[in-house]
């Protein structure tokens, strides 16, 4: 693993705190990421940890067991046959990306006496490197999702195409936005979109600007992690 930037994972996360406001969540990505620096990054306060692999994650848990406040998220691309297990491990589903997964994730979810706090991941431009919804698609499903009566359906999650300037990014957080407000004012019963999960470590002060209310942070808190 390697480290470049200056300070310790605590001075990081102070440092960072202080340019987020307090009702934003921060996630602290910690993709690989060993353990003591997640260790580190919870004594400085960090409740919030994102995964992006269910194996990686489960292996983790294991080994933090003895701090139990953790809300784990999950934020990487989930396969359907890794879902049953999603759902064990992980508070929060930021990725669901398509309507079959979020069907699958309802029928397995209905035995839960607590339901899975899901977002729907969107983007907002078309890009084939990442996953989710286009607007109209999503818009088009919503009649479909409302009737996924085991899954908390609250927020949406993006993630900007790479090569975009400030002002495109700024604008890409924006549209997330506005599809997040045009969602809550149709009044659906079972989906409530509060959270909007975007930003990360290069661009998070603009997705703060635009309304997010949580942010995605690995490498300005543990440096570029390579194996």
């Amino acid at each position: 693993m390697v480290y470049p930037l200056s300070g310790s994972v605590s001075e990081r996360v102070a440092r960072t705190r202080q340019t987020i406001p307090a009702s934003v969540r921060l996630i602290a990505v910690t993709k690989q990421v060993p353990v003591e620096a997640m260790r580190e990054a919870y004594e400085a306060g960090i409740r919030d940890f994102g995964e992006s692999r269910v194996q990686e994650a489960e292996g983790k848990q294991a080994q933090l067991q003895d701090l139990p406040d953790i809300t784990w998220h999950l934020i990487g691309h989930l396969q359907a046959n890794k879902a049953q297990k999603a759902l064990q491990l992980f508070h929060w589903i930021h990725s669901v990306d398509n309507l079959k997964l979020a069907q699958r994730l309802d029928r397995l979810a209905e035995p839960f006496t607590q339901k899975p706090i899901i977002c729907l991941q969107v983007k907002i431009r078309p890009d084939p490197a990442k996953y989710g919804w286009m607007a109209p698609e999503l818009l088009a499903d919503l009649a479909a999702l409302n009737e996924y009566h085991h899954l908390a359906i609250q927020g949406l999650m993006m993630i900007p195409p790479l090569g975009l300037n400030a002002a495109q990014l700024l604008d890409a957080f924006q549209q997330t936005h506005t599809l997040a407000t045009q969602i809550r004012d149709q009044n659906w019963s079972h989906i409530h979109i509060h959270e909007l999960s975007m930003g990360m470590s290069e661009d998070y002060e603009l997705a703060v600007q635009a309304g997010a209310t949580m942010v995605r942070l690995g490498r300005i808190l543990f440096g570029d992690r390579t194996l």
